[in-house]
């Protein structure tokens, strides 16, 4: 059948007719005895079913990408304090390790050429050489007055010359 004599508009409608009685004769020959309102009923009632499932796994999807959303802003926050702990603590030993090189320069007997110091967490390591016992006691006493030296390990050789 040619659609060639229908208007544009005719030729949609009778292409909706078409398909609608293809429908409903394929309705017609199932064995479904329900009537086409019973089926559209139950047709509406599986989508807004669906729906609802849809709805409900994308509340849980949400609330599941919150909480791993919180945690991992929870772990960054920790890290980053961390790693400004780890900053400020390396400043801080610079800042010793400066400081004891300033007292130790000061020192008419103490060289800080000859001496090296080491600084972690606070704790000093004092290496190299010292005149006498008494200037490598005095550099303990020089070191341990610097503010944040927590303990200072005194490992100069005394030498004399």
């Amino acid at each position: 059948m040619t659609t060639d004599h229908f208007p544009p508009l005719g030729r949609m409608t009778a292409l909706t007719a078409i398909v609608a009685a293809a429908v409903l004769g394929a309705c017609d020959r199932s064995e479904d005895s329900r009537t086409a309102g019973q089926r559209l009923d139950a047709a509406v009632a599986k989508v807004e079913q669906k729906s609802d499932e849809a709805q409900a796994k994308m509340r849980q999807d949400t609330a599941e990408f919150k909480a791993d959303a919180k945690q991992a802003g929870a772990e960054l926050k920790a890290d980053a304090k961390q790693a400004g702990a780890e900053a400020k603590g390396a400043v801080g030993d610079a800042t010793i390790t400066a400081s004891i090189n300033a007292e130790l320069a000061k020192d008419k007997e103490l060289s800080a050429l000859r001496i090296n110091v080491d600084t972690v967490n606070g704790r000093v390591a004092l290496h190299g050489t010292a005149p006498t016992d008494s200037a490598r006691e005095r550099a303990t006493r020089l070191a341990m007055g610097v503010d944040g030296v927590q303990s200072v390990d005194n490992q100069l050789a005394v030498k004399n010359g």
